[in-house]
């Protein structure tokens, strides 16, 4: 199977310091305590997460729905990383799925079915069972 690789690193202080986050074949990114807890526009890690999350549930939806009979043909899903306060440090509670299908071949329920059982299963998705993953699937005409 594949290994993924990517490099995090951190310069300074806590709070005067910055970072950078690097997939092995993507772009550097910028983060800094202000992006990550104080609402200045940038990246942080759970901007990644919930990304890597959207992408692996889209991918693993297609494959779910074509052995259930029905035809992707197209899946946007968005998320919302909800980072909060633990004790004297910070967990990520909560992840909100937000997933947008057009595909033929099945109904609603079967959809629905099948969305859910992605959520459950999809790598990232088993990654992260520390975390509450809740989803939103609609089927569009």
């Amino acid at each position: 199977m594949s290994i993924s690789q990517a490099v995090g690193t951190w310069e300074g202080t806590l709070k005067a310091g910055r970072g950078t986050m690097k997939p092995e074949n993507g772009s550097e990114i910028p983060f800094s305590l202000a992006t990550r807890f104080e609402g200045k526009k940038g990246s942080n890690p759970e901007e990644l997460i919930g990304a890597a999350l959207a992408g692996c549930f889209s991918m693993a939806l297609s494959l779910g729905l074509e052995k259930a009979g029905m035809t992707p043909q197209s899946i946007q899903t968005s998320s919302k990383v909800h980072l909060d306060k633990d004790g004297e440090g910070f967990k990520i509670s909560r992840i909100a799925l937000s997933t947008e299908v057009r595909a033929t071949g099945g109904d609603q329920a079967k959809f629905s079915t099948v969305a859910e059982d992605t959520k459950r299963n999809c790598p990232v998705s088993k990654a992260l069972k520390g975390a509450e993953i809740v989803l939103d699937a609609k089927l569009l005409a």
